[in-house]
């Protein structure tokens, strides 16, 4: 415990030293601001790096682990729950005078890195700027670094395209799938455009009136769909090969405010059934990875096939897959 509360109680507070960065960041600032490029950088204030006390931290929990576990082999009468109870407290007590210290400095160095990661460029430049003077590509870059700032494991991005121009939205989602790799997140991708859903995702669900209704990896919703809406957003989708008419889903959604007493989507299925305006079909099992939710997968129900114009484009996906996949090769 006294190595605990050397480290925490002897974390440096140079008020002098702090002044003289403040000063010089300060006059740093200014030149970039003209358009000049200082030939020089700021020496840091000596201020606490969160990173490195994370890491102090988590070394004294390993060495106090081993001493645990070492009396617990030479010991039989301590009560090691309430020790260990005492010391969970005491480090909750130490920790938190130092987890939520984060200094402007920190914050504005934290705010630069994570600008420089998601490719905003000239980032001391652009750090003291207004989002009018940002493009919509590079707000929504500076959107996805404020929602990396927690360092979450799971991203959730939804519509993240919407608005943007057709090469601004391939950065943006080369930007998000190298985000994934580097940082080994999971990443909920939230669209309707299901050319975007065909190159980022690795699991789909469909929903339809706030349900999920087919679920499985991304081949098995885009060459073995199952549900009629997602037939039916398939069927509306164009491609560069398509020459027949576009089928548009009839009808409109349901109220969901009032919402209809079975499947949400019968009204607007031309394969509905009488049991469809009565009763939520459940989810029904096609494989491990595949699911969905159409009284079509009954075994009582009648068998239909999936609409030609379907079947046609998948044959083509497929073709155009294996095509690629030839040339990396």
């Amino acid at each position: 415990m006294r190595a605990i509360n050397t480290y925490f109680e002897a974390i440096p507070n140079n008020a002098k030293e702090q002044k003289r960065f403040d000063r010089d960041q300060a006059k740093f600032d200014k030149l970039v601001a003209k358009g000049k490029t200082p030939d020089y950088k700021v020496i840091p204030a000596k201020i606490i790096d969160l990173d490195i006390a994370r890491h102090n931290i988590v070394e004294i929990i390993d060495k106090l682990v081993s001493v645990y576990e070492h009396a617990v082999e030479n010991a039989k009468t301590i009560d090691f729950d309430a020790a260990t109870v005492a010391m969970i407290d005491f480090f909750k007590e130490k920790a938190q005078a130092v987890a939520y210290r984060v200094t402007h400095i920190v914050a504005k160095n934290k705010a630069l890195k994570l600008m420089e990661e998601v490719g905003i460029p000239e980032p001391r430049k652009r750090y003291r700027q207004y989002p009018f003077q940002f493009s919509g590509g590079m707000r929504q870059r500076i959107v996805i670094a404020i929602a990396l700032a927690a360092n979450p494991d799971i991203l959730i991005c939804d519509e993240p395209t919407t608005a943007l121009d057709v090469t601004i939205q391939a950065q943006i989602l080369e930007l998000i799938n190298k985000i994934k790799k580097e940082r080994n997140l999971s990443i909920i991708f939230i669209t309707h455009d299901l050319g975007v859903v065909a190159n980022m995702a690795d699991r789909i669900a469909v929903m339809y009136a706030g349900k999920i209704v087919e679920t499985g990896t991304a081949e098995d919703i885009f060459y073995s769909p199952a549900h009629p809406y997602t037939w039916a957003l398939l069927s509306s989708m164009p491609d560069l090969d398509t020459n027949e008419k576009l089928e548009a889903i009839p009808g409109t959604p349901p109220n969901m405010i009032y919402p209809p007493k079975g499947d949400a989507f019968a009204a607007r299925n031309k394969y509905a059934m009488k049991i469809d305006f009565e009763e939520q079909p459940p989810m029904f099992k096609i494989s491990d990875t595949h699911s969905a939710a159409t009284w079509l997968l009954h075994p009582s129900a009648p068998k239909v096939e999936m609409p030609k114009i379907v079947s046609d484009r998948i044959e083509r996906m497929k073709a155009l897959a294996q095509k690629s996949k030839a040339e990396q090769q």
